[in-house]
């Protein structure tokens, strides 16, 4: 019948992508260093380092999940081809929209895995931790910036990946002034790398009682999250720790203890701190990762061989131009200036849909690396 013969037609144009995916993965490759890494785990001083050993667990445990995606993503190719072979042969129209959803599937787990290939930075496998800053405009800048946090909480949970919020400071009457959320997944940094930047939203504001348009910004700078497996020398003696109360939202107090933490690393000025962890000692521990993250970010960033030749905080990020549009009004267009990628549909963007925009993205990224 019709409908199944142009449905298989369709799954069968992605097949040589299956192909070239599991060329571009290198799954032989990582079937070797796989049994390379396991038999070192059989070296009877392979506990003695801790630390390494854990690195090479790691390591495992992420090949094999790579090699396990490729595989369900093949059994799924192969699944939705028999089942539109049956449903054609039983001429079938009620199993037409399995078929669809089934060849859906497929092109969907394909395109994400495809982009992951893009993802082959020294910390793009890292979580991602976004901080988020208010631009001028008082009020209407504070809420856009909350419409942005949780812009990316919802983009978090349809990845599923886990996202906390680290610390925040609320607006005077509404919004946030300043927010940061740690998202937890991997490849998190990979992908939300292209966000760090400033943002334009365009809209009647909500808190003009004169219905007149205006223009807001807010600003957002993405860092990976530097765990335990990366060396971060920083001298204690280079860090300012102060305490002081963590407040909730409309004023709340989340503890009546200094429990909140801000760490100062005195040579650069940079500052980060952390309110939601229950514990004076977990606030501690977080905020000193977050100060370890940008460290490494600025020194990537200024390609400097050592966290000590960063000279202040002159080398922070800095707002530079808009990055993207939103525009609510006379409109609606969300628009990448770096990329050219836009879509109409504001709604499903500030919903979390951006995976169009960080694919852009990537793949621009990608020419440029093979065109340099």
């Amino acid at each position: 019948m019709i409908q199944f013969e142009e449905l298989k037609l369709e799954l069968l144009g992605y097949k040589d992508k299956l192909n070239d995916l599991k060329e571009a993965l290198g799954l032989d490759e990582m079937q070797k260093e796989i049994s390379s890494l396991e038999e070192k785990t059989t070296d009877e001083k392979f506990w003695e380092d801790l630390g390494n050993s854990q690195k090479v667990l790691q390591r495992i445990s992420t090949l094999k999940n790579r090699i396990s995606a490729y595989e369900s993503l093949k059994t799924d190719f192969d699944d939705a081809l028999v089942m539109i072979e049956l449903a054609d042969e039983e001429e079938d129209l009620s199993l037409i929209p399995d078929c669809r959803a089934g060849v859906d599937g497929v092109i969907k787990n394909l395109e994400d895995q495809t982009l992951s290939t893009l993802l082959n930075g020294e910390y793009d496998n890292k979580n991602a931790i976004l901080t988020f800053h208010a631009g001028a405009g008082g009020t209407e800048a504070q809420d856009w910036n909350q419409m942005l946090v949780r812009m990316y909480m919802h983009w978090s949970e349809r990845r599923g990946f886990k996202c906390s919020m680290v610390d925040f400071l609320d607006g005077d009457e509404a919004g946030l002034k300043s927010a940061v959320l740690l998202i937890d997944g991997e490849n998190a940094y990979g992908y939300l790398k292209s966000e760090s930047g400033v943002h334009r939203l365009v809209r009647v504001s909500p808190f003009d009682a004169s219905g007149r348009r205006h223009t807001s910004f807010a600003s957002i700078e993405v860092m990976p999250e530097i765990d335990d497996t990366i060396e971060v020398n920083i001298k204690p003696e280079d860090l300012k720790v102060d305490t002081y109360r963590a407040s909730g939202a409309g004023g709340q107090k989340v503890n009546k203890t200094s429990s909140a933490v801000r760490i100062t690393h005195i040579p650069t000025g940079i500052v980060t701190q952390s309110q939601v962890e229950r514990s004076q000692h977990q606030n501690r521990e977080v905020a000193l990762r977050m100060l370890k993250s940008k460290l490494i970010e600025i020194k990537e960033r200024e390609h400097l061989d050592k966290i000590e030749d960063i000279k202040g905080v002159q080398k922070e990020i800095g707002w530079g131009s808009q990055i993207r549009s939103y525009v609510f009004m006379p409109y609606t267009l969300v628009k990448d200036h770096r990329t050219g990628f836009e879509m109409g549909n504001i709604n499903a963007v500030m919903d979390g849909d951006l995976d169009g925009f960080i694919t852009a993205y990537l793949k621009m990224q990608s020419l440029n690396n093979l065109n340099s």
